[in-house]
């Protein structure tokens, strides 16, 4: 790895008062992986961004296989031979798999489009880069891991030659996260350079030959993968040492909301079906399971965003017929979204309408919302949660996932919700804002908050839940004690296998 096919040279970018990118010079190897670290809001994305023409810088330059770069120019980034994989994907449901690939690669003013040359094309690459996908498939139809395939494929059936990744596990299950490393790594070895935006340390380890980190938009450091470990990076990226919060023993108070064979139908499909659980104060119930198996539909029941087919709901004792929003607020029940960007904020409104969204009554006079009180609070939650990157009246846009993330746990911990419905709560955060938003959960349950986990995160689930049960085509496992049960046992339990019911609780 002597070729240097990328120089980024002394960049720096400013948003207002903050400076993301503060003179950053970064090269890349022909064959090499590079991975990027830092906290959320480090400006690891704004410098992929200006790499890929999103962003122009105010200072610097960049230089693919030794040509100077335009910048702010994306279609002369991917004419140089760079693709993007962004975190969340730009593809188009309703097209199929060619479809996508081949859009926007083709002159508008052509009379057709030259289809069985496409699919060619997009069956070699696929076949060379073992990135196996039906180009007839819809896109709607595909699974996250292999509609990543495809924003792969594209980016590759753009000839590129350097690869940037943004967090391209975060919605993976960890079986597609190590197919997808195990493919990056064969990439790499045909002589494609990546880089890989990523907060999990074990990956990072594992699939990258040197590592970059970002604090405070300056480069902090760089260090072979051989020469460093989890615990030295952790620290690098925060600027101290970083150990997560333990759960202590405690003692549940009463049942404040109770499931018996609540079944969700939609489209014809039970979604739920005809799940058990028992939630009580001061604890801590986590449900886990591989995405895709209906814990989304339980957050969307427990919420009040969609009603049961079937069953019972109490909640505080007292049976409830179809939950809705206003009744899930007005008894104290809080949510952290597992889509923040779809379902916990709306980008162009400021940070202190966001705060207030779901509590507009309070911070309402004479039907008008009550600017001044709902600055306060946000700036509450601000200086309360550590949120950076902006201002009350920011927009939240411009927060990093993870200060978004804060932000939207502050706004419900706040208040001290009786119920506190989490759902991927450190979902894409960096090992510091992991560490925080765990600590606030404990002490949530220490406060008397009943919480309800829902994570794909193994490691999350036993740290954080004092019971534990699992999820699996839209079914509920019996729950058992969390020192009961260990890594191999939950591990069965997410595959199906849980009729010994003996560790029940």
């Amino acid at each position: 790895m002597t070729e240097t096919v990328l120089d980024i040279s002394n960049v720096s970018k400013r948003f207002g008062d903050n400076l993301a990118n503060d003179d950053i010079s970064l090269s890349l190897a022909k064959g090499e992986i590079v991975a990027l670290l830092g906290e959320n809001g480090a400006g690891k994305t704004t410098l992929m961004s200006i790499l890929f023409g999103h962003y122009v810088p105010d200072t610097g330059s960049v230089s693919v296989m030794g040509e100077a770069l335009p910048p702010g120019k994306p279609r002369a980034a991917i004419r140089a031979g760079i693709g993007m994989v962004h975190q969340h994907f730009s593809l188009a449901p309703n097209l199929t798999v060619l479809e996508n690939v081949m859009t926007g690669t083709e002159n508008l003013w052509s009379l057709g489009s030259n289809v069985s040359a496409g699919r060619k094309k997009l069956v070699e690459i696929s076949q060379r880069f073992g990135l196996k996908v039906d180009p007839d498939a819809r896109l709607g139809d595909l699974s996250v891991g292999e509609q990543q395939r495809v924003e792969i494929l594209k980016a590759l059936y753009n000839d590129a030659r350097i690869l940037v990744l943004d967090e391209p596990t975060a919605v993976l299950t960890k079986l597609e996260a190590e197919t997808l490393f195990s493919t990056l790594k064969d990439m790499a070895a045909q002589g494609l350079s990546l880089i890989f935006i990523s907060h999990k340390l074990d990956e990072v380890m594992a699939t990258a030959d040197r590592i970059v980190v970002l604090r405070g938009g300056k480069l902090v450091a760089e260090r072979r993968a051989g020469d460093t470990s989890k615990a030295e990076l952790a620290e690098l990226m925060v600027g101290r040492k970083v150990t997560r919060p333990l759960r202590e023993a405690s003692t549940p108070g009463e049942i404040v909301l109770e499931a018996a064979g609540v079944t969700v139908r939609s489209g014809g499909v039970d979604r739920l079906k005809a799940v058990d659980f028992r939630l009580r104060a001061g604890e801590v119930l986590g449900i886990i399971g591989v995405s895709g198996n209906g814990q989304a539909v339980l957050a969307q029941l427990l919420s009040g965003t969609i009603g049961r087919t079937a069953g019972d709901l109490v909640l505080f004792g007292k049976g409830v017929g179809d939950l809705t929003v206003a009744d899930a607020v007005a008894n104290g029940i809080g949510r952290i979204p597992e889509d923040r960007n779809r379902d916990g904020a709306i980008g162009e409104m400021a940070i202190w309408e966001n705060a207030v969204l779901e509590r507009l009554p309070e911070f309402s006079k004479a039907g008008l919302v009550d600017r001044k009180a709902g600055i306060g609070f946000a700036q509450k939650i601000i200086d309360g949660f550590d949120v950076r990157g902006g201002t009350p009246t920011s927009r939240i846009r411009l927060l990093s996932g993870g200060n978004m993330q804060k932000l939207i746990l502050g706004r419900n911990l706040i208040e001290h919700p009786k119920i506190l419905l989490a759902a991927q709560p450190a979902r894409g955060l960096d090992e510091g804002a992991v560490a925080a938003v765990h600590e606030r959960i404990l002490e949530a349950r220490r406060a008397g908050t009943a919480v309800l986990l829902i994570s794909e995160d193994l490691d999350e689930v036993m740290a954080l839940a004092d019971r534990i049960q699992a999820i699996v085509g839209g079914r509920l496992s019996p729950s058992v004690n969390a020192e009961d049960v260990d890594a191999q046992r939950l591990g069965l339990m997410m595959a199906g296998e849980w009729e010994d019911t003996t560790h029940a609780v």
